[in-house]
Formats: C-alpha cells, structure tokens, sequence
C-alpha cells in the first residue's frame, strides 16, 4: 500500500521482471481493493504489467460482509443485495463519505494516471475495470489518459462516451447480467463497429455480473469463465500495449 498525492491510498503489485515502459491502472468495482482486486493486480504483475489500484471510495467501498443473506435474486450479482439502492450509494454515498460520482471519482483516477507515468515511468498505460471501474476506463480510453481498455460486466457505460474512445477496447460479458444485457452488449458492438477502433466482445454462459472478479471457483463452468476472462485481459494488452 503506498499514498498517491500525499493523500490516497493505492495498491502496487511489482512484476519480478517487468515489460519495459508499460503499466495497467485496475479501476476496481464497489468492493474497491480487497483480497480478490489485489490478487488479480497480482497476476497482471506476474504478467510482467506494474498495477496499481486506487482507493476510490473514501473508506465508503462497500463489503462482502453486507451481502449475505438469503433474499438475493439469483439472476443477480450476490454483491447487491435487493435492499441495496447503487445509484443511491453513487449520488449521496454513506458514513459521511460524500457522493461517488464522476467530480469525485475522476480526480482519483487523474491522479494515479500522473503517478504511474511521472513516478513508475509508464509511457504506455492499460486499464481494467471492473463494474463500476469498467466507465472510468471508457471514459479515459482517449487524449493520452489510457491507451488499451479491458472492462468486464460493465455498468454504466454512457453509449456517447464509449463513441469517442481511441484506444484499442476489450470487453467481457456474462450470460445473465441485469446492468449490461444482451441489447447493451448490441448497442455497444454498433457504437464500436462504426467508430472502428479494435476491439473484443466475449460472451460466458452459466455466470452472472460480477463473475470476473467474484466467481464462484468451486463451480467448473464460473471458474472456467473467471480464467478466460482473465486471460483474455492478458492477451489484449499482449497485442495492443506495445
């Protein structure tokens, strides 16, 4: 853990043998950093990619703890519970933490983008991000900021935003996902067709939004997908962050 701007807190995961000039900022979900975020940025570090996750939430990052229970829908992410109001969490927040919101929210990411290029010597930088992370990608994929996407069950994402990225951008879908739907996943393959960047839709059967990062590995068919799903983050950055 170390602080960004003298003020906020950040994960690094180190690689042993690092890619020469390149990095990936990990833009996280609600659950912020905690063990299943850092051992992703952990394997992207073994991958030779210097990470760094930021604090985004102010100590208001939500936690497994509160999820449990019995009354969840299964078609939804057990992250969130039917009683849980997002949008209410994004617009007001708890705890006296103020709003998560773009104004509050961008700065964070700003900020770590300058660490990792004047600090680490990042020239070209990736991004994941996962649910709520998967917008800031989009909406930094574009002048200088971010130069390769990978967002997994996205939320969010506003369609002009992701019509103006200029990055390569790869995204990572699940079968049942009441956030990003089927007729999202179409919209977004029209948006990206037309504007003709690179990009990658993969599509996992048998999971729900959230899988990528939160999977159930002691079932084969979400351990499978969470794999891939990584792994199809890695070979994206392999082609493109060059």
């Amino acid at each position: 853990m170390i602080k960004i701007a003298g003020k906020r807190d950040a994960y690094v995961a180190t690689p042993h043998k690092p890619r020469k000039d390149v990095g990936i900022l990990y833009i996280p979900d609600v659950l912020g950093i905690y063990q299943n975020s850092q051992l992703i940025a952990d394997q992207l570090a073994a991958n030779g990619y210097h990470t760094v996750i930021p604090d985004l939430f102010y100590g208001d990052q939500l936690e497994l703890n509160i999820f449990e229970g019995d009354q969840i829908d299964p078609s939804m992410d057990p992250a969130r519970p039917n009683d849980f109001d997002i949008v209410d969490w994004i617009q007001e927040g708890r705890n006296n933490a103020g709003p998560q919101t773009t104004e509050t929210i961008d700065p964070i990411i700003l900020d770590t983008v300058r660490y990792m290029k004047e600090e680490l010597g990042v020239k070209m930088l990736g991004a994941v991000g996962y649910c709520f992370g998967a917008n800031y990608v989009v909406r930094h994929l574009k002048n200088g900021y971010i130069d390769v996407g990978y967002i997994a069950h996205p939320s969010f994402v506003q369609e002009d935003e992701l019509a103006s990225i200029s990055g390569p951008l790869s995204i990572t879908a699940a079968e049942t996902d009441l956030i990003f739907p089927a007729e999202s996943r179409y919209k977004s393959e029209v948006i990206l067709r037309k504007i003709g960047q690179p990009y990658q839709i993969f599509l996992f059967s048998g999971v729900i939004h959230g899988f990528a990062v939160r999977g159930d590995i002691s079932r084969k068919d979400q351990k499978a997908a969470k794999e891939h799903a990584f792994q199809q983050a890695i070979n994206w950055f392999n082609t493109w962050l060059v």
